[in-house]
Parts: C-alpha cells; sequence; structure tokens
C-alpha cells in the first residue's frame, strides 16, 4: 500500500553516488548523546508505562525537543499491563502512558521516522520483583536510554540542517509487548501520515552489545534496503566501526515489530551479537562472570552507569560516538537526496 510512493520518493537516491560530509570544528559526535542519556538514567530511573518517573521523563523530553526549536508535543493511550501473582494467576492493570512527538517540516510532506522507547521494564510477575527485574530502581541505560540519547543528538543536528523530507521523532511508551505501545501509535496515524512515511528507524539497547546491527524490516523493499541497511554499513566500515547485519539465514529476532507488520519501510539499529545464544539477536555478548546470562536487558543490578562504567570501561561513550557518526549521515542523505538539491 505504501511501497511505490516510498520507493518514488527515494528513487533519487539510487542513480547518485554519495560521499561522506566533511566539516571542520564540530561538536565531537556522540558528546550529547552521552550527556542525555546519562541524565536520563540518573534522574528518571524506573520509568515504567503509566509511572510518575515515566511523566517526568517525557515532559523533560518535550522540554528538550522544544528547545531544539522543533513543534513537540505529548500523547497519551490507555493501555493495560499484565501481572502474575505467586500462585500463576494473571490480573492486568490499567495504565495511562505517555509518549513524546517532536516534527519539524521538510519541502515535501514526506518525512523519516526515527522511534526510541522511553519506558523501562514493568515487572510482570511476583517472581521478577523478587529478582529484581524491573521495577523503580531501574536506571534502564541500555535499555533505553541509549536510543534516547542518540535520538535526541539527531534531532540537534538535524534541527540545523535543511530538509527536503521531513523528520520526526517518537519517544514511545509502552514498548513492552503486552502493553501495545507501537499498536497504538500506528493505530493513531491519519492515512496521510501513513503514507507519507518514507522509512522508520527504530533504536533500542544501543550499548551493552558486542556490535551494532542494522536490519531492514522483512516487508522492506530491496531498493530501500540498499539505500539504509547498506548504507549504514557502508559508513560504519568507512570509520571503522564494528557494524554488521543479521547473517543470512539465522533466525529474526523474536519481538515482532509493529511497524514492519503494517508495512511501513524499517530499519532497526541494536547491539547484540547475533553468532552467539539462538542466534537471534536476544544475546548481547559472550557469557562471563560479569554478565552470566549474556544480557542485561531488565536487570536492575546490571544496566546501570556504576556497573556499565566498571565491567565495560568507555563503552557508553564509543557506542554514543559510533551511532551518531552513522546515522547522522546516514538521515542527513535520506532527507537530502542529491536530486533534489537546488541548482544555485
Amino acid at each position: 500500500m505504501f511501497s511505490l510512493l516510498r520507493l518514488s520518493a527515494l528513487a533519487a537516491l539510487l542513480s547518485c553516488g554519495i560521499s561522506l560530509p566533511v566539516s571542520a570544528s564540530t561538536p565531537v559526535p556522540g558528546q550529547f548523546a552521552e550527556q542525555q542519556l546519562r541524565h536520563i538514567a540518573t534522574w528518571f530511573p524506573g520509568r515504567m508505562a503509566g509511572s510518575p518517573a515515566e511523566l517526568l521523563t517525557a515532559n523533560y523530553l518535550q522540554q528538550q525537543f522544544a528547545e531544539m526549536g522543533y513543534k513537540s508535543d505529548k500523547r497519551d493511550f490507555k493501555t493495560r499491563g499484565p501481572w502474575r501473582d505467586n500462585n500463576g494467576k494473571t490480573h492486568w492493570r490499567n495504565l495511562t502512558a505517555t509518549s513524546v512527538i517532536a516534527a519539524r517540516a521538510g519541502e515535501v510532506p514526506q518525512e523519516i521516522l526515527v522511534i526510541a522507547h522511553l519506558d523501562t521494564w514493568r515487572p510482570v510477575s511476583e517472581e521478577e520483583t523478587e529478582k529484581d527485574i524491573g521495577g523503580l530502581r531501574l536506571q534502564g541505560v541500555d535499555d533505553n536510554a541509549s536510543g534516547l540519547g542518540v535520538m535526541l543528538e539527531l534531532a540537534q543536528l538535524l534541527s540545523h540542517k535543511p530538509l527536503h523530507y521531513g523528520v520526526r521523532f517518537v519517544a514511545l511508551s509502552a514498548h513492552q509487548d503486552d502493553l501495545q505501545g507501537m499498536d497504538a501509535y500506528i493505530s493513531r496515524m491519519k492515512a496521510a501520515d501513513r503514507k507519507n512515511t518514507l522509512l522508520v528507524i527504530d533504536l533500542d539497547s544501543l550499548i551493552v552489545g558486542d556490535r551494532l546491527y542494522f536490519n531492514s524490516g522483512k516487508n522492506t523493499a530491496s531498493a530501500v534496503i540498499k539505500q539504509t541497511r547498506d548504507r549504514a554499513l557502508d559508513i560504519a566500515h568507512r570509520y571503522g566501526i564494528n557494524a554488521a547485519t543479521r547473517p543470512a539465514h539465522s533466525a529474526p529476532y523474536p519481538l515482532p515489530n509493529a511497524f514492519d507488520a503494517a508495512g511501513f519501510p524499517l530499519l532497526t539499529v541494536r547491539a547484540a551479537n547475533w553468532d552467539l545464544g539462538k542466534k537471534d539477536g536476544t544475546q548481547q555478548r559472550a557469557i562471563s562472570r560479569h554478565f552470566p546470562q549474556g544480557v542485561s536487558h531488565h536487570q536492575t543490578a546490571r544496566d546501570n552507569l556504576n556497573y556499565l562504567d566498571r565491567w565495560l570501561p568507555g563503552r557508553i561513550s564509543a557506542r554514543a560516538r559510533d551511532s551518531v557518526r552513522i546515522l547522522f549521515p546516514l538521515i542527513n542523505e535520506l532527507a537530502n537526496p542529491p536530486a533534489t538539491h537546488k541548482e544555485s
């Protein structure tokens, strides 16, 4: 339904060679992203959907976007979350989750959508609470202050650039599968918004995994894959950044992506190691003393600044830098394809 318009809008990219931008005396890539992710993790732990910390985070993000000059707003939606007691009985709790949307229009109605979930893991059982999985103290540095920090730096950099295609940033709440935050956002998109969304870029858990993976959705056309996933890897390799796409014939990431299911072209950015475990991207790194399950997801004792700075020294700075060095030129090129440049 959407592919013909998107392909024609991105077709200009296929006929022209693209070179990396060269600039002098620019801010250090990733520095602002790191500052933001550290601030969010420190001041807004326990950002569970429907919690006071989530609302405070949404207020902060809206303020940041507005200061950059974006038209920004919060959006509430009602959902419900499961809770399983020790007797195995599931109860449902009503929640009001809050997402943040910031947009800057381009010369034409089409736009690129960049999303990152703002909420941390909400425990789904008494057992998880007893094991300190999720909850009020979870900083969620990797999952997903990292995505929010990179999103904010991308927004800052793009706020000063001319745009042929617009950009829309969404800090999306209720990311947990049962809460259906993505589905709720998509269901409220108008027909014109759906038609004009050229690409969705999903930023999630960028720190702990061994390398950055750029993967396309199963419904993304090959021409778009070439100009998004393949272009991202080309930029990474030119900078000497360890990035990859999931190996051919490997298992796909087990959690579905609602944007992909709805037919939107999709590029996911996530740090993992697709060669380990079930080879489906869920294991982030080799099993070790400090990461006995090979992951940090949802673990209050591990997904925090003190732990990651101690056992992965320098990783937060390096991954924030690498993410921005790849994604900013990519999005800037997609938002301003060469064929749209006006003759001087």
